[in-house]
C-alpha cells in the first residue's frame, strides 16, 4: 500500500471509532484550495473538524507532533471555507479534534488545538 492508501485505511478506522463514541460523520476528506480536512462530524452541539494522524511506532515521534502551527492554520482556513460554503451560521459551535493512532493505540483529543 502507498502512503495515501495507508492514510485512508486509518482514517476509516478513526471514523468507526468516532461513530462508536457518538460522533455523526458528515463528510470525509473535504478538499479545498487551502487544504484538506480528514473528517467533519457532529458531536453533541459541536461541528467538529477532525485531523487523523497515524504512526506505526514512536520512532518518528508521537502522531500529535505532526500537527504543527502550519497544519493548524490550514485546517482552520479549510474549516472556515467549509462553513461558508455550506452556509453554517457564525454562531455554530465548532471544535477541532485530533485522532492520534500509534500502533494499535487510538486516542481522541477534543479541542486538540488548545493543547498543541
Amino acid at each position: 500500500m502507498n502512503k495515501r492508501e495507508i492514510g485512508a485505511s486509518y482514517e476509516e478506522i478513526a471514523a468507526i471509532k468516532l461513530q462508536e463514541l457518538g460522533y455523526m460523520i458528515i463528510e470525509k476528506n473535504f478538499y479545498c484550495k487551502g487544504g484538506e480536512i480528514d473528517i467533519i462530524a457532529k458531536n453533541e452541539e459541536y461541528l467538529c473538524f477532525i485531523e487523523v494522524k497515524y504512526r506505526s511506532d514512536d520512532s518518528e515521534g508521537d502522531p500529535l507532533e505532526a500537527v504543527d502551527a502550519r497544519k493548524i492554520k490550514r485546517i482552520c482556513s479549510s474549516a472556515l471555507f467549509y462553513m461558508t460554503k455550506n452556509a453554517y451560521p457564525e454562531t455554530t459551535p465548532v471544535r477541532f479534534d485530533v485522532v492520534s493512532i500509534l500502533g494499535d493505540d487510538i486516542k481522541i483529543i477534543k479541542n486538540a488545538f488548545d493543547y498543541i
